[in-house]
């Protein structure tokens, strides 16, 4: 697995045009648009925004800190990071269109002073040693598989006393997991770890591991609560993940609400943190 081919997966050509579209049927502008509006289609995590809300409310943020976010993605829970919590945040994600689509997005709502994203491995990051007051990624540990350079990488970046929070999909039981899925289209850019696999990894990069918090529950009632949203709508929402995963989005959320499901993979979260 290389870097080309996790970023192949998440590419789609024309997907700011996608997003423009749905801002659109939402009866909005770029002028209009709110973080709100885009949540639906920034949050490319299980449980979007309320997943984001929940995660981010443990790690202490303030108006003071600058804070990494690992994989950022379109930039979505770095806004709402910065927004809720008046941190000034960089994001960091593999995949081009992403950052430049997510840099149109802060554009959009007025975040390019508070919120920077650049293209960049989280295997090698572009910043200095204690650079940053916090850091926190959301399902991005599924594409990478060496999770002790990955959390040794964090580490260095992040300054003594700092917190580190994870939430990602874990694997919680045997069995293969169905393909394709949000994250992976075949099991060669797929690398599910077990939570204690990342304990493990986080202990020796020299993080010390504070709380462990599986949200399986939570993720049966979220997929429940969007299935019926969307058979009352009749189809999804302008906005939302299906832009970004494309004609095998259905396959892909029903695989992994299915692998949910069965218990054989599950999203944790994770806090850790850097000795002072």
């Amino acid at each position: 697995m290389s870097d080309e081919d996790v970023a192949a997966h998440y590419t789609s050509a024309g997907l700011l045009a996608a997003i423009r579209d749905g801002v659109a049927k939402l009866g909005k502008t770029p002028a209009t648009v709110t973080g709100e509006d885009l949540a639906p289609v920034d949050e490319f995590h299980v449980g979007g925004r309320q997943a984001s809300e929940h995660f981010l409310g443990q790690l202490g943020l303030t108006p003071d800190q600058h804070v990494l976010d690992v994989g950022c993605g379109l930039g979505g829970s770095a806004r709402f990071a910065t927004t809720r919590y008046g941190c000034r945040v960089t994001g960091l994600d593999l995949t081009q269109e992403f950052v430049a689509t997510g840099k149109v997005l802060c554009d959009w709502v007025g975040l390019v002073d508070r919120v920077s994203l650049r293209q960049g491995s989280a295997l090698a990051m572009p910043f200095d040693a204690e650079a940053f007051d916090g850091a926190y990624m959301l399902h991005v540990g599924m594409n990478i598989a060496d999770k002790d350079r990955l959390c040794a990488e964090v580490h260095r970046v992040l300054r003594p006393g700092a917190c580190f929070g994870i939430y990602d999909l874990m694997r919680n039981g045997e069995g293969e997991l169905a393909y394709p899925v949000p994250w992976a289209s075949t099991p060669e850019t797929s690398v599910v770890e077990t939570p204690e696999g990342y304990r493990r990894a986080l202990r020796t990069a020299g993080f010390i591991v504070t709380t462990e918090r599986s949200r399986a529950d939570f993720a049966r009632e979220f997929f429940a609560t969007l299935k019926a949203r969307t058979a009352a709508a009749g189809g999804p929402a302008p906005l939302g993940l299906h832009i970004l995963m494309g004609e095998t989005a259905p396959r892909k959320i029903a695989n992994m609400v299915g692998n949910i499901g069965s218990g054989t993979i599950a999203p944790v979260e994770i806090l850790a943190r850097k000795a002072p």
